[in-house]
């Protein structure tokens, strides 16, 4: 019998519809049920993509002793970290400071009525095992715990309270705002990214490459060159890309980049095709980031974009090998065997493949091959014949037969659909703004710098979406689940989508983007701006009330800190917009934050990247010609307005609020250039 979850939006929270756990989502029904009998909230967070969230929902959250002690003796609610960043937020820093470590699932118990945190964790096994203690087990000790020691349990949530509430005050710095303090946060992110770590998988860290790549510019920073470029090659080389179909997977299990946790998250994807985009404009022109550029643009077109425009939102990790089986397996859709590479690829191919790619008979992922480049430059003709197919294999038609692939919603139409290649991963078809609005960045500088008019289609297509349906009653909004608008924006999502209206603005010169812009960051700043410290909050004003403190973001995890873009999208209206209330905006942002900057810049590249916009912001006026040429080129702190120019000049330049006198040579502007951007 399905429980109420059965009738969510959300994909994650329908995959625990069957659960006999009397499931409630975040709302005021089951927060007041739980003050009411005096229950503790069991609170579960994921995400549908989540392998580890999926083995707990097979395993735990279906075992029937577990579900009556839950119903029993909690209030258990589910909630999709993706719907509500800003609850995730506050329950995962309380996770870290109970247990020193967080991950999904996100399993925390909060008191009733006041909902703060006394005990939590992740994965949590039916029988002891892996360290972890027997999920009943622990279920029995929580609930005579909370019942029993009120002494204990009021000193760990003054604790806890406590140290949430400290976490939202910002510490403060006379620390200026100069290239000292953006010089000391260039060295951390790329010792960062340049240190090896044996043994720690390897995730793509975008806002620090993007931070290390920036800083590679300024003079005597050959190693950060050097690794920007490292970072590249791990990206389009490694197992993380799907080789075969384009495509980037989440991170790898290992530190040599070769076999992906499988899943396909949107944010990421539109991430690295910024970087590669930009590491290519910066003049490292390895071949293997533009076929990864196009390869994932294919990939997006194919198999990720709405018939509205939008693009969803994840591909999970787990697929079935076939439809007997009960539970999806990891990775199954994209690994091969090297018996069926030897039956479908002749002798020729299959030697040219593995001169490519590390294909051995023993595999490299549990007997199986997942493709990892060697080395990089073009691939031989017959190399691209032989990953045809396997395309072909996978998806049962050739690419150029496979355009669109439509998309398994769940794990029924998974199994139950007749698939002419193998099995899909399950698609998360929601619309969520702000990694529609990273996707829509990744693909305006890709279409800038390799001239892909495709993928200027594809991002003005989905941007018109978000323009025209996103808004209710004069708000902004942050999911879509096929036509049903949900959740007011929050700062990621208004960060995210006024930057890809920058970005589109950049490549096109169309005045209704930079419009949009100007109104979406007033939108913003009304309800998210923080009047007294500065920084945006995580949510609105009026959609906080479920909150048990405001959090301002300026962490950087797989997505950008919320507060770095915000800040630099001011800074960049500023330049567009010749007006400096923007520029005040961000002079107080970047204050507000600069104690987090001095002392720990290891947590923030994105700020420092605002920083950096703001010493050595550049707006560039001129013609439609000069404009497009330097779309290819890399200047990354400068902004660009098409204008006619008059007698010999070819280009007038503005640093921050100052215009430059007029260049009339092509060596006088990129001397110009390179001086503004030097600062």
């Amino acid at each position: 019998m399905s429980n109420r979850l059965a009738q969510s939006q959300s994909l994650y929270l329908r995959k625990h519809a069957e659960n006999p756990i009397d499931w409630w989502p975040w709302c005021d029904a089951a927060l007041e049920k739980a003050a009411t009998e005096d229950k503790p909230i069991f609170l579960s967070v994921g995400y549908s993509s989540c392998h580890w969230c999926t083995v707990m929902e097979g395993e735990a959250f279906s075992d029937e002793a577990i579900a009556h002690y839950l119903n029993t003796h909690f209030v258990p609610i589910k909630v999709d970290r993706e719907e509500r960043p800003d609850l995730d937020s506050i329950y995962m820093q309380a996770l870290q400071m109970l247990t020193g470590q967080g991950g999904w699932p996100l399993n925390i118990w909060l008191t009733p009525g006041d909902r703060i945190p006394f005990y939590g964790g992740t994965y949590f096994p039916i029988q002891a095992r892996y360290g972890r203690p027997a999920f009943l087990d622990l279920l029995h000790a929580l609930d005579r715990f909370y019942h029993e020691d009120k002494t204990k349990l009021s000193s760990i949530q003054d604790q806890i309270y406590t140290a949430l509430k400290r976490s939202t005050l910002l510490p403060v710095s006379d620390t200026p705002l100069n290239a000292e303090l953006l010089h000391s946060g260039i060295n951390t992110s790329t010792g960062i990214i340049g240190t090896p770590r044996p043994g720690n998988p390897s995730f793509p860290m975008i806002p620090y490459s993007d931070l290390v790549l920036a800083g590679s510019r300024f003079p005597g920073r050959e190693t950060a060159t050097a690794i920007a470029q490292q970072r590249g090659n791990a990206l389009a080389l490694g197992g993380i890309y799907d080789h075969v179909a384009g495509g980037f997977h989440r991170y790898t299990v290992d530190a040599t980049w070769t076999v992906p946790h499988f899943e396909k998250m949107l944010y990421d994807n539109g991430q690295i095709v910024e970087y590669l985009a930009n590491l290519w404009s910066a003049g490292h022109r390895e071949p293997a980031y533009r076929r990864a550029v196009v390869g994932t643009i294919a990939w997006l077109q194919r198999e990720m974009t709405a018939p509205e425009g939008y693009f969803y939102a994840a591909q999970d990790a787990d697929s079935f090998p076939d439809p007997t089986v009960v539970e999806p397996e990891e990775g199954v859709f994209y690994i091969w065997g090297y018996e069926e590479l030897s039956q479908q690829l002749s002798a020729g191919e299959l030697r040219a493949l593995s001169g490519a790619f590390s294909i051995t008979p023993e595999g490299n992922f549990e007997g199986m091959n997942v493709l990892q480049r060697d080395e990089g430059g073009d691939l031989a003709p017959e190399v691209e014949a032989a990953l045809a197919k396997l395309f072909t294999i996978r998806y049962g038609a050739s690419p150029q037969e496979c355009p669109t692939f439509p998309p398994a919603i769940d794990n029924h139409s998974a199994k139950t659909y007749p698939w002419p290649g193998r099995i899909p991963a399950v698609t998360d078809p929601k619309m969520i703004a702000a990694w529609n609005g990273l996707m829509i960045s990744g693909l305006a500088r890709a279409a800038a710098v390799f001239d892909l008019p495709e993928a200027l289609t594809l991002a003005t297509g989905a941007m018109e979406f978000l323009l025209n349906q996103q808004g209710i009653e004069g708000r902004f909004h942050r999911l879509n689940y096929g036509g049903t608008v949900s959740v007011p924006a929050q700062s990621e999502d208004y960060a995210f989508v006024i930057k890809a209206l920058l970005d589109l603005y950049q490549v096109e010169q169309e005045e209704q983007w930079l419009t949009a812009a100007i109104a979406l960051q007033a939108e913003f700043d009304q309800y998210l701006w923080n009047d007294q410290g500065g920084g945006y909050f995580n949510g609105a004003v009026d959609a906080s009330g479920d909150l048990l403190v405001r959090e301002r973001s300026y962490v950087d995890n797989a997505t950008p800190a919320p507060n770095g873009v915000a800040i630099a999208n001011l800074v960049r209206l500023a330049l567009v917009t010749q007006t400096t209330p923007y520029l005040e905006r961000a002079e107080q942002g970047l204050l507000a934050f600069v104690g987090i900057m001095d002392q720990s810049p290891a947590a923030c590249p994105s700020l420092f990247a605002a920083l950096d916009w703001f010493l050595a912001a550049t707006l560039v006026r001129s013609d439609a010609d000069q404009l497009r040429a330097l779309g290819q080129q890399f200047w990354p702190r400068a902004m660009y307005r098409q204008e006619e120019m008059t007698g010999e000049a070819i280009a007038l330049v503005c640093q921050g609020l100052t215009c430059l006198p007029p260049v009339t040579t092509p060596e006088q502007f990129a001397k110009l250039l390179q001086q503004c951007h030097n600062p």
